[in-house]
């Protein structure tokens, strides 16, 4: 069955590229010009993601945003935009944002993260609904993306945050190297399984404050994030 995806956005030209490209990815798509339309658009049709721009005519995204969120809990949306403010970024995410991509972009990445995102609509909802945890003596919130240690925060990357998270769910369990990248990035790749390496020995350094916390490599089939008790 095709995923219907809304996209709200007032460069005309911009928003019939995406449809095109979407539309040739196996997606079914609605346009709307400006952030009223698409909240009519919506309250009317189901959608199994909405791609919002911000700055919009009649009503800005991050008012339509919250007005989603009031008609429905459970709808994806992401934010196409250029605004690239730190203070955008942590505003689009407080609202509930699945990702915040800044144009110009790129069509294979957003894709990528399309897929992602579609894809973690199918996990369970309480593995969905799982966003904070506790490792030792740190403290994860993965909606935040805040690792937490003492009176110490540090914000974590949009990889890195996805990452931990997906070694918290399967805590003291083998994390299988290929099956984590295909979630991660969309697609089962040799170099995007280094780049996976890589985010982990950043996520080994993060917790080296506590011994009880070990990432253990499985030789040639993934990680174990060990904690004891």
């Amino acid at each position: 069955m095709q995923k219907r995806i809304l996209i709200v956005e007032d460069d005309i030209s911009l928003g019939f590229l995406l449809m095109e490209f979407l539309e040739g990815e196996g997606f079914q798509t609605k346009l709307c010009r400006d952030g009223k339309s698409g909240l009519d658009t919506f309250k009317k049709e189901q959608f199994d993601l909405c791609i919002l721009d911000i700055m919009m005519p009649k009503m800005d995204g991050f008012c339509l945003a919250k007005h989603i969120r009031l008609e429905n809990q459970t709808t994806d949306f992401l934010f196409l935009t250029a605004k690239s403010l730190k203070e955008d970024k942590l505003r689009a995410y407080a609202l509930g944002a699945e990702d915040f991509i800044i144009k110009p972009f790129d069509e294979d990445e957003l894709l990528c993260k399309i897929k992602v995102i579609l894809r973690r609509q199918n996990q369970p909802i309480q593995e969905r609904q799982l966003t904070q945890f506790e490792l030792g003596d740190y403290a994860f919130d993965y909606c935040r993306q805040e690792l937490s240690h003492s009176d110490e925060i540090k914000r974590l990357t949009e990889k890195e945050n996805e990452v931990l998270r997906l070694l918290c769910l399967n805590k003291n369990q083998i994390l299988r190297r290929d099956e984590a990248v295909e979630k991660i990035y969309g697609k089962k790749d040799y170099f995007l399984g280094r780049s996976f390496d890589v985010f982990v020995s950043r996520i080994r350094k993060l917790l080296k404050k506590d011994e009880r916390i070990k990432i253990e490599n499985v030789f040639k089939v993934g990680f174990i994030l060990h904690v004891k008790e």
